[in-house]
């Protein structure tokens, strides 16, 4: 008994903690699925009261595409555009306006 302690003693500590370790049950691997890129790229244009959008779609997947127009006077009716399917490498056009000056544009994407 007096041997097998001092044996025990004597090990290095990475030695008796790597004998401890392999009795343990393999872990189950698990494997990490990276995002696929997707959304259109969108350029804008706004001159005085009409937004003009081009959205291009690089990715495979399809994008649907929406432009939101807000205006600048609270009597306005700010809009939501209709969405628009920008197929593979597709470029599409978006179109809206308000009566008076626009405040923002902005185009949402939906798979």
């Amino acid at each position: 008994m007096l041997a097998a302690l001092s044996l025990l003693i004597a090990l290095p500590y990475g030695a008796a903690s790597h004998a401890v370790s392999e009795a343990k049950p393999p872990r189950a691997r698990v494997e990490t699925v990276e995002p696929r890129p997707f959304g259109s790229e969108c350029r804008t244009s706004v001159e005085g009261s009409d937004a003009v959008v081009y959205c291009h779609n690089p990715y495979p997947e399809t994008d649907r595409v929406r432009l939101h127009v807000e205006c600048e006077k609270w009597w306005d009716i700010d809009s939501d555009g209709v969405s628009v399917e920008a197929g593979p490498a597709q470029t599409v056009r978006l179109t809206g306006r308000c009566w008076k000056e626009i405040r923002a544009v902005w185009v949402s994407h939906e798979k």
